[in-house]
């Protein structure tokens, strides 16, 4: 079972995408978006645009409001300053200036930029929450944010500034930035001037009129953007760190009776049936489980034994975030909103449908149950590399002490481990007020969705690093472990050699994370064996 390849480099999954899923275009109608739309659009490049029906929504909402603006009276976002500002009335001659005055005053962000995916994702859903007419700006505004999410114009966005309450202001002002002609966009890998770039495309920057300013950055879409591809990544790694799990318990040679359906069902957690399914499906046939089966060990530690009950819980919380972002992508949380529908009574009313709370709350949830697959999976590997647990050579390599082995590896789990304990402290129980105590409650919303991310991906590193153990520990085994296992065992082999000798391991961890990344040891899984929950 040694094998020989050695690592490969990685890919991204925009890289791997289709010509032919480049050719669909999804319709937005403000409504019936889904969190796979937004996978399909960030990640694989497909294209949007603006269904007949929303047009003429977002038409009868633009009528209203300037039919509104006409009339003198006081609308707030209309002819009113903002915020604590919100008692000053514009005078019609300044309206579009106001509009500009608050893109740019708002665009406070700092820090790193998002990452294209990150910002497509979040282009995509400023454009469907406007396309529910709830907003009041015009549909060539709608058509402008399209084009350029279309023709990949992408905003530099930075990722620091947002406090979720008034939904995310300085990113989305970054946004309505680059559609203005200021600030830069990303094209084709290299920071251009907006206007320069819109002017290449064919497009012209947009001369927000009365609202449509406010329209442009009052709403939830950062958080939701992020939230939304670190859920997409999570439910992948509920599904690898089964794969992993069942790994190091061939490894462990440990027992398969605490995954016995009849246990599961007592208890029927959802998230807790399916984990069981899926390692029962992994080890069936097991060479190793049968060398074993009459030994007189008859209880496993907790981070084998436990998997389902560990497992299954993370994937009832993410089924949770799941349903509030599925509600959040087509809400309205704009402010005010119009309800063209209403006529000219009472249609245009403020509120606070942009406040991050709902998110803030499921985000900070999220980081803390993907925490815990990164906390179990590095109990598993000290289960494997220390020889009083798992009477294998110490560290999982031959003639210990001249060789490290994979000493270093479980060290590079711990310490990510800490970190994800530092990022599961949730930041939506913090509120600092802002806007002169106008915004006295605030969400923190984006930051939960940027400690989410980072989560997310010291978790598939940790699975990483758990499988390099794992595999090492079958091999070291020398039998056949399950059907499902033996195909993980054979994908992971054709990216990382066995481990012989000492070598550079940072390279190793690379390889198996791009693995994992790329959806490649799930797939060789499911080739085997059919597709796992």
């Amino acid at each position: 079972m040694v094998p020989v390849a050695r690592a490969r480099r990685d890919c991204s999954l925009a890289s791997m995408t289709s010509n032919a899923s480049r050719a669909h275009v999804i319709d937005l109608d403000g409504q019936t978006l889904t969190i796979e739309d937004v996978r399909r659009v960030a990640v694989e490049r497909v294209g949007v645009k603006l269904t007949p029906g929303a047009r003429d929504r977002v038409a009868r909402a633009r009528a209203l409001v300037e039919a509104r603006a006409q009339t003198g009276r006081a609308v707030y976002g209309v002819n009113t300053g903002f915020g604590y500002l919100s008692n000053v009335r514009i005078p019609p001659t300044d309206l579009e200036q106001l509009q500009l005055n608050l893109l740019r005053s708002h665009a406070a962000g700092v820090g790193e930029p998002l990452t294209p995916d990150q910002t497509r994702a979040l282009m995509l859903l400023r454009a469907n929450v406007m396309a529910g007419g709830r907003s009041g700006i015009r549909a060539e505004a709608i058509e402008l944010l399209i084009a350029m999410l279309n023709a990949n114009l992408l905003p530099i966005i930075p990722r620091k500034g947002s406090v979720g309450a008034s939904g995310d202001l300085a990113p989305l002002a970054h946004l309505a930035l680059a559609m203005i002609g200021e600030s830069e966009v990303i094209v084709d890998g290299t920071r251009v001037r907006a206007d320069v770039a819109l002017k290449r495309a064919g497009l012209t920057p947009l001369r927000p009129a009365a609202k449509e300013g406010l329209c442009l950055i009052n709403g939830t879409q950062a958080m939701t953007a992020l939230g939304c591809l670190a859920l997409i990544e999570s439910e992948e790694l509920a599904t690898i760190a089964d794969i992993a799990g069942a790994a190091s318990t061939e490894g462990a040679r440990g027992t398969v009776v605490a995954f016995d359906a009849r246990i599961q069902e007592v208890r029927p957690h959802a998230g807790q049936l399916a984990s069981a399914e899926n390692l029962r499906r992994l080890l069936a046939d097991s060479a190793i489980a049968q060398s074993h089966a009459e030994c007189e060990k008859v209880q496993d530690a907790y981070s084998f034994r436990c998997m389902p009950q560990v497992h299954g819980a993370v994937r009832d919380v993410l089924t949770f975030v799941r349903n509030t972002l599925s509600v959040e992508i087509n809400a309205a949380t704009d402010n005010p909103l119009v309800f063209a529908e209403e006529g000219e009574g009472n249609a245009i009313l403020s509120g606070g449908n942009f406040h991050g709370q709902p998110l803030a709350l499921a985000l900070d949830f999220l980081a803390i149950a993907v925490g815990e697959l990164a906390s179990i999976s590095d109990r598993r590997v000290e289960q494997l590399i220390d020889p009083a647990l798992s009477g294998l050579d110490a560290f999982l390599v031959r003639n210990p002490g001249l060789n490290s082995g994979l000493m270093m590896a479980q060290v590079t789990a711990a310490s990510l481990v800490n970190e994800n304990k530092v990022l599961a402290h949730p930041a939506s129980v913090d509120s600092i007020p802002t806007s002169a105590n106008r915004e006295d409650h605030v969400s923190m919303g984006m930051t939960s969705a940027r400690k989410a991310v980072e989560v997310v991906e010291n978790t598939r590193i940790c699975l990483a690093i758990e499988l390099l153990a794992a595999m090492q520990a079958i091999d070291l085994v020398g039998l056949s472990p399950g059907r499902g296992i033996a195909a993980a065992h054979a994908a992971f082999r054709s990216q990382v050699a066995y481990w012989d000798v000492d070598r550079i391991l940072h390279p190793d961890i690379e390889a198996a994370r791009a693995l994992l990344a790329q959806g490649r040891l799930r797939q060789a899984v499911e080739a085997e064996i059919g597709g796992l929950k």
